[in-house]
């Protein structure tokens, strides 16, 4: 075995712990890495770890598995030295639906105009973020052409539970939301699984893609160490029924290299609504 490498991960739903096992069972037994695994509570203090000195009262984490937003601030915060390594298959081509009642008040962006849109929790890209950059490019602009109803539900999560997207769901059937806005993933689901009776809400607007998560190595990780993580990341094979397992609960089929430009927006976003304020210490 090498030197340990430290993971850090946020615990937003019990399966995290199971994925954790696998993950960690594959790179010991298969990759030959010690890989041990921190689990936070929120990103803050996840991104917190990844960045964190040599001696400061802080856990210290070499990579975190990070979602878009803790990315974009691991990187903002360290001068973009923090190193993007991995992502899911799964992470590009994230979008943001706003989805209204079909046949309702409310058929296109225009429609929104006076009216109340559901948001999820602040600290979501997809469902918080990003909806009010992109109406913002479409020249609606959130407390003077249309009032919100949010949901903050959960947060430090950065919308991974989906409890607020949920919620936000709930208010536009149940009419305290003339329309609602949630991440592509979550609208499939909706449909898919029949969260709500099929037929009974439609999208009314479709955001540009964007990419989600990322695994992001600390400064001063010894690039060899980062190297033989991300060797061991792509050699994982769907085709392998044990890799499968764990890549499935995990929402992806293949590891692939960063592909950071589709995260400009949120990099923007962010920086406007104050997400890349750093909390001082």
């Amino acid at each position: 075995m090498s030197q340990t490498i430290w993971i850090g991960a946020v615990a937003y739903d019990p399966k995290v712990v199971s994925i954790w096992e696998g993950m960690r069972r594959y790179f010991h037994e298969e990759s030959h890495l010690a890989v041990e695994v921190v689990l936070f509570q929120s990103y803050e203090a996840q991104v917190a770890a990844l960045l964190a000195l040599p001696g400061e009262r802080l856990p210290r984490i070499d990579i975190a598995w990070n979602t878009n937003l803790a990315y974009i601030q691991a990187d903002a915060w360290s001068d973009k030295r923090c190193r993007p390594i991995a992502m899911r298959d799964t992470d590009v081509g994230w979008m943001t639906k706003i989805v209204a009642v079909t046949g309702g008040p409310v058929a296109t962006l225009g429609d929104l105009k006076n009216r109340t849109l559901a948001l999820g929790s602040r600290d979501s890209g997809h469902a918080a973020i990003l909806p009010v950059y992109f109406l913002e490019r479409e020249g609606l602009i959130e407390g003077e052409d249309y009032r919100t109803l949010r949901f903050n539900t959960d947060l430090g999560k950065h919308g991974d539970t989906g409890t607020s997207e949920s919620n936000v769901v709930r208010a536009v059937l149940d009419g305290r939301a003339d329309a609602g806005a949630i991440g592509s993933p979550f609208w499939n689901a909706v449909r898919t699984e029949r969260l709500v009776p099929e037929g009974a809400l439609t999208e009314i607007w479709t955001s540009p893609p964007y990419n989600h998560c990322m695994f992001t190595a600390r400064s001063d990780l010894d690039p060899a160490l980062e190297q033989h993580f991300a060797k061991a990341l792509f050699a994982m094979s769907y085709e392998n029924p044990t890799h499968r397992a764990v890549l499935e609960a995990e929402g992806l089929r293949q590891w692939i290299a960063p592909q950071l430009a589709a995260y400009a927006e949120l990099r923007e976003a962010s920086a406007q609504q104050g997400f890349l304020t750093r909390p001082s210490a």
